[in-house]
């Protein structure tokens, strides 16, 4: 056992484990509750200032300050592209006031009051409603101050002259003397007339004018550099005003585009019952390979133990958020990274049976070839995988990227613990005396059912191929067919609008949930029963006032109303979002189609390419005939059945490839039989070790989850049968239309290299 590789072993783990032990994952709202605001910068219409990364980064430190301000425990801010900010506030279950105060312009200005007026022109700015005028406007001057000229501000109980709640300003030392000017102007105004008062403007609306008091000098004015907005404010509101002014205004206006609130027991659940279908279906997973395998199995059940740690080192390592979806793609992998240790041992298992003499010293280069030959596979197929989450990642937004990180750390992480923690392992069991004297404990020296059955049957599936193409054509066409017949039921992500999902104390039927939401303003609005009884209601433009009439009008009927997610997407991002899906769909068949291309002919790269449009297809159809939403985490899962489809087949291939470098005499369509006979059993046991997982994830993951596995399941089910019925198929017959040159031998032997020759 060479040692360098026990020492890479031994250092990973370590530095895994002390991650683990001293650091903790990052949650993502989702999992443990808060609000998610995303918010747009746009050109100021009266200014030159353009929404760019300049303006967006002030605009990212002002809204930084008015967090603060709120008080909210642990915040989040962050620029995403040139003119967006994500802002997540943990804990923060009702985002009206949050959204309010964050994406208010916040723009401060004073000014001296010239007079007054009944009315004010369409377009004229300096003529203002008068908040104590019963209806009467004032007409300003030129601003005197702006915010820029606050050094603080606090919200003040005045208890001496029974104000109520005001905000305290306090300048800086340069708007001192503007400020003192300002009111001493003002002072030598007769008494009662308008001019004696000067007008706070927040937004383009007075927010105060107040008169000055006789005791105010004229000429001289208020000299003390502070002052108070009195307005008749609520604590609350006083607070949310000081913010804003302490933050200073934005350079800039925003919008919000996207808005998410989960409840904090719905992010519970969620980690409880991930957890939970993880664990069963890892254990059902690792029984599974321990049946079938034995020693090696139990050595590989280890190794995927270490690979969670692994992966989960990096996650906390690189300070990724973990966010539901990526929770479900950490299991996820753990089910696919299965899929190298399987490869590795079916290999073993061959070299083993092929070989004239069955000894220890057989057994040892058995093993140590299936590492070898099996090489070239997996760095194909986790490649292939890799492309599909490295599209997320890069494309996707919001819960969705982070599957896209933990599937990444996931496929690398496989490699690692398969192709080094399992050889470790695996050499050091093999070098006992025990193994040694029986060989039959590895696991190695049997043949196996499938691979015995098969060996029995040698079907010749490629004879009969254009039965199994009309087979997989017919499929797609019904699929399609659901695509225009039912058509897709787009979520908010891709239409834009507003999806909010309630629990009520007493249970609420969908049409009397429906009728309380028409009689309150929204008869168009989809009304559906939610997982666990609840109601979501989902509809296009609906502003927080709106969103609480819906929830009042169900607590009419249901008592308490509780919301457990609130997803707001704008018109604009729903755009956007679907056209980075189909971006995303489009970049990965290139991308699969120009990788295989390299690695194989292109004749087997349109073949696999072909396959993997008719897996998502079929996918899509399914979810169009049983009315399944699509959304961003339906893109995931669609994304994820790209690379596994394909990670599939390019194991097929690869033994083809493999076989005509030996015997390039003997015909494609044999030896496209024989491939598919030797490699069935990995197939179907991968399959087995990722259906356990997904099955786990689909009945106990929750809501949340049922959708992204029941497409998952889909995938993977089409997927292996796609394998084998169209991907080979289709090859064998685009080559015999364009037949390749016949290889020569190779010159050297390059078994297990992967190499082309």
């Amino acid at each position: 056992m060479p040692l360098w590789r026990a020492l890479i072993a031994l250092a990973v783990i370590a530095a895994s484990l002390a991650i683990a032990l001293t650091q903790s994952a990052r949650l993502g709202l989702d999992l443990r509750g808060g609000t998610q605001i995303v918010l747009e910068t746009k050109d100021a219409p009266d200014t030159k200032l353009k929404a760019d990364a300049e303006a967006t980064d002030r605009a990212l430190e002002v809204l930084r300050r008015r967090v603060d301000a709120l008080g909210v425990a642990e915040p989040t801010l962050s620029r995403s592209g040139e003119r967006r900010i994500i802002v997540e506030l943990p804990g923060v279950q009702d985002p009206r006031e949050a959204a309010e105060v964050i994406g208010r312009t916040a723009q401060l200005t004073v000014h001296a009051v010239t007079g007054t007026a009944d009315k004010a022109a369409k377009d004229d700015k300096r003529t203002l409603r008068d908040p104590d005028g019963g209806g009467g406007y004032l007409r300003l001057g030129e601003p005197a101050l702006s915010g820029d000229g606050v050094r603080d501000a606090q919200a003040v109980l005045d208890q001496q002259t029974m104000a109520g709640w005001t905000v305290a300003l306090d300048f800086r030392k340069d708007a001192t003397a503007a400020w003192a000017r300002l009111t001493g102007e003002a002072a030598c105004a007769p008494q009662g007339s308008p001019e004696r008062r000067v007008a706070i403007v927040l937004d383009g609306r007075i927010v105060s004018a107040p008169g000055m008091n006789p005791s105010v000098p004229c000429r001289t004015g208020i000299t003390g550099g502070d002052t108070q907005i009195t307005g008749g404010f609520t604590q609350q509101q006083a607070q949310d005003l000081a913010a804003l002014v302490k933050g200073g205004a934005l350079p800039v206006p925003v919008d919000v585009v996207e808005q998410r609130t989960v409840g904090p027991t719905l992010g519970a659940d969620a980690i409880e019952a991930s957890t939970r279908a993880a664990l069963i279906g890892l254990a059902l997973t690792a029984l599974f390979i321990v049946v079938v395998y034995r020693l090696l199995g139990a050595l590989a059940t280890v190794a995927l133990a270490l690979y969670g740690l692994i992966s989960y080192a990096a996650l906390v390592a690189l300070g990724a958020t973990l966010t539901l979806p990526g929770l479900a793609g950490f299991v996820l992998a753990i089910g696919m990274a299965v899929d190298a240790n399987v490869l590795v041992f079916e290999r073993a298992r061959e070299e083993y049976l092929g070989s004239r003499t069955k000894s220890s010293a057989v057994l040892d280069k058995s093993v140590t070839r299936g590492f070898g030959k099996a090489w070239s596979a997996v760095v194909d197929s986790n490649v292939t995988t890799l492309l599909a989450a490295g599209l997320l990642f890069f494309l996707a937004t919001g819960p969705v990227k982070g599957f896209g990180v933990t599937l990444s750390i996931g496929v690398v992480a496989s490699m690692v613990s398969a192709l080094v923690v399992t050889r470790v392992l695996a050499d050091f069991a093999l070098r006992r005396a025990a193994v040694r004297r029986r060989p039959s404990l590895t696991g190695v020296t049997t043949t196996g059912r499938v691979r015995a059955w098969l060996a029995r049957r040698d079907p010749r599936l490629v004879r009969r191929r254009r039965r199994w193409l009309g087979v997989s054509s017919l499929l797609v066409v019904v699929a399609v067919a659901g695509i225009l017949v039912r058509g897709l039921d787009f979520g908010v992500e891709f239409t834009g609008g507003r999806m909010v999902e309630y629990s009520t104390a007493r249970t609420v039927d969908v049409d009397t949930a429906r009728t309380a939401v028409a009689d309150a303003g929204f008869p168009r609005a989809v009304v559906q029963e939610s997982g666990d009884g609840g109601i979501s209601v989902r509809t296009g433009e609906l502003s927080d006032a709106e969103q609480q009439d819906v929830k009042e009008a169900l607590a009419r009927h249901g008592g308490e109303v509780t919301v457990e997610r609130d997803e707001m997407i704008g018109p604009s991002l729903g755009d956007e979002l679907r056209t980075k899906a189909l971006i995303a769909l489009g970049i990965a068949v290139l991308a699969q189609l120009a990788y295989l291309s390299v690695r194989f002919r292109w004749t087997f790269a349109a073949a696999a390419v072909a396959a993997m449009t008719h897996d998502v297809l079929i996918v899509v159809g399914l979810f169009a005939w049983l009315g399944k939403p699509v959304d961003s985490v339906f893109l995931a899962a669609l994304l994820t059945v790209i690379g596994y489809s394909v990670n599939d087949t390019v194991v097929v291939f690869d033994r083809v490839r493999e076989a005509r470098r030996r015997d390039p005499r003997t015909s494609l369509e044999r030896t496209a039989d024989k491939a598919v006979v030797q490699t069935l059993p990995r197939t179907v046991n991968t399959g087995m070790g990722a259906l356990f997982v997904l099955a786990a994830l689909a009945v106990l993951g929750g809501d949340s989850l049922a959708d992204f596995s029941l497409a998952l399941i889909a995938g993977v089910v089409v997927g292996m049968a796609s394998t084998v019925f169209t991907a080979v198929p289709l090859a064998v017959t685009l080559e015999s239309r364009a037949p390749a040159p016949v290889p020569r031998r190779a010159a050297r032997d390059v078994r297990g290299t992967g190499a082309v020759v």
